[in-house]
């Protein structure tokens, strides 16, 4: 049934329970919102490509789920604000957010110019802060909830000719460690996961403009450093984990998503 992903694990906390999740129409977002509804959460996803997260909800329908999508450009506050709003009116108070819009930008630093350093850090860092600022302020009034945000192993390691999406992902993760520092008292977890390369568009992409540039990461490639790639899937699935009860005393923790790859390297 278009390409559904089968849960490995099963978390009754969610049943019932409202996820929202910006960046939710394709890859790892979409991934997350198919496994978050098969689990029996009501699905609000926010995405700019309103199309695409439109069938995502169409899939979640026909799996007899409950879904909405927003058009939403997430680096406008208005926009965040607006759709938030009307999603908490829709489904009610907001149990878990699921913060992954953002793209990649792979070139020499110093061939970036202002306009790559404002829209990378418009859609990875300021979304991020918009999109959470929202949703942390809700949940302190309504008894908390459940964060995770998508950084990267360029969040915590340097990686050559991703200077900017470096930043922006270092930044994301801090932010994560900053609503675990403030809201934990509020009842909030904060977390996030750290991938490496995932068979999503966004990552094909960014391989492809590695190897564009002389430095192919292609199979053999990632056999000396991660194996393989990971499934979008597989990363939705650590998403899960780290929302539900299961992970009910992890707060502040960027997972690293990579078969090994920084604990070798």
């Amino acid at each position: 049934m278009n390409n559904v992903p089968v849960p490995r694990a099963q978390y009754k906390c969610f049943e019932g329970t409202h996820v929202l999740i910006s960046g939710g129409a394709k890859g790892m977002g979409r991934a997350a919102a198919l496994l978050f509804a098969q689990q029996g959460a009501r699905l609000s996803i926010l995405d700019l490509d309103y199309e695409a997260a439109q069938e995502t909800v169409e899939v979640i329908l026909e799996l007899g789920g409950a879904a909405k999508a927003w058009a939403v450009d997430a680096s406008i506050a208005a926009q965040v604000e607006g759709a938030i709003s009307e999603a908490v009116e829709h489904f009610g108070k907001i149990d878990h957010l699921f913060n992954h819009a953002g793209i990649v930008t792979v070139g020499p630093l110093h061939s970036m110019n202002e306009e790559d350093f404002q829209k990378i850090f418009d859609i990875n860092v300021k979304s991020a802060f918009l999109v959470c600022r929202n949703v942390v302020a809700r949940m302190s009034e309504s008894g908390g909830g459940t964060i995770v945000v998508t950084s990267s192993i360029s969040g915590e390691r340097a990686f050559a000719l991703e200077a900017l999406y470096n930043m922006t992902k270092a930044a994301t993760l801090m932010l994560t460690k900053s609503l675990c520092a403030e809201y934990r008292v509020k009842n909030i977890r904060a977390n996030a996961i750290c991938p490496a390369f995932v068979r999503t568009q966004h990552g094909l992409k960014e391989i492809e403009d590695f190897a564009a540039l002389g430095h192919p990461w292609d199979d053999s490639a990632l056999k000396d450093t991660q194996l393989r790639i990971c499934e979008p899937e597989e990363a939705a699935e650590a998403v899960l984990f780290l929302a539900s009860d299961a992970a009910s005393f992890i707060n502040g923790v960027g997972l690293t998503i990579d078969n090994g790859w920084c604990a070798i390297g």
